[in-house]
């Protein structure tokens, strides 16, 4: 699902206001240094991984929550990413242990591609480029929501943005040994 115009723009220039504040770290993954700069909130399998959410960022949870059908709490982990110009994300689902991801971009719109998910064992053997499927542009201030199909069969990454962005994402928690939520 997608909502544009989800924030005004002074509740965008508020929310910037208060992510200046955060402290970012460089992200790793998979022995690499992404370009992008991140700061993790709340918590995962009851683990706190960093930080409680800040209180910044309730009213924005509580907005998404309602909008994806959960009550706030169930969005127990966010993410703030920053994204410097000419700064892409790869190809990937979000970690297994979260279900719903629901975000908001901010600042610069960006493009969001999806491809059908192949497991990393089937890859090897397709002959030629995998390509996008799907794509929307996430432009500013809009709110997106990966749940279902789009979550669990699809792929997204970001190409390199023009200018900063911002992204706040949260996530909810997959039940323990279940498939998560069905749309």
């Amino acid at each position: 699902m997608y909502s544009a115009d989800f924030i005004t723009a002074a509740e965008e220039a508020n929310l910037l206001a208060d992510i200046e504040t955060v402290s970012f770290s460089s992200f790793e993954m998979r022995g690499v240094v992404a370009k992008r700069r991140v700061a993790f909130f709340g918590h995962s399998y009851g683990r706190a991984i960093e930080r409680d959410i800040p209180q910044f960022l309730e009213s924005l949870r509580s907005r998404l929550a309602v909008w994806a059908g959960v009550k706030p709490d169930a969005f127990a982990m966010a993410l703030i990413n920053e994204y410097e110009p000419g700064s892409p994300i790869g190809w990937h689902r979000d970690a297994p242990q979260y279900d719903i991801v629901a975000g908001v971009s901010l600042m610069s719109p960006c493009r969001m591609k999806f491809r059908p998910y192949v497991s990393p064992a089937d890859v090897a053997p397709m002959a030629g480029r995998r390509r996008a499927a799907y794509d929307i542009v996430l432009e500013p201030r809009s709110a997106y929501l990966l749940a279902g199909a789009a979550r669990s069969h699809f792929e997204h990454h970001i190409p390199p943005v023009p200018s900063l962005r911002y992204s706040v994402t949260f996530r909810t928690l997959r039940a323990r040994g279940g498939k998560g939520r069905a749309d």
